[in-house]
C-alpha cells in the first residue's frame, strides 16, 4: 500500500510540473534596508566520542526466503503537458 501511495504522490508532483502558468502581474518585492551585523561569540565544548568495534557471538535466525513472480495491477500514468 505504501508503494502505491508513493506512486500516486509522484504522479501528482509530475502533474503539477507540467502545468502551463501565465503570470499576469509579476509583483514587486518590498524595499528593505539591511545593516551590517555580527555573529555571536560562542564557546562550545562538545563531548568526546570513541567508536570502536568488537566481535561478539550472538544467536540469529536462519531464514530461507523463496521468491516467485506474480502478475499484479500497477498504475499506468500518461502525462500530457499543455503547449505554451
Amino acid at each position: 500500500m505504501r508503494k502505491f501511495l508513493g506512486v500516486i504522490s509522484a504522479v501528482c508532483v509530475l502533474g503539477l510540473a507540467g502545468c502551463d502558468v501565465d503570470v499576469e502581474d509579476p509583483g514587486k518585492l518590498p524595499d528593505v534596508d539591511v545593516e551590517e551585523g555580527r555573529a555571536p561569540d560562542v564557546d562550545v565544548e562538545t563531548p568526546e566520542v570513541d567508536v570502536e568495534t568488537e566481535e561478539k557471538t550472538i544467536e540469529v535466525p536462519d531464514v530461507d526466503v523463496d521468491t516467485e513472480e506474480k502478475t499484479v495491477e500497477v498504475p499506468d500514468v500518461d502525462v500530457n503537458v499543455p503547449e505554451e
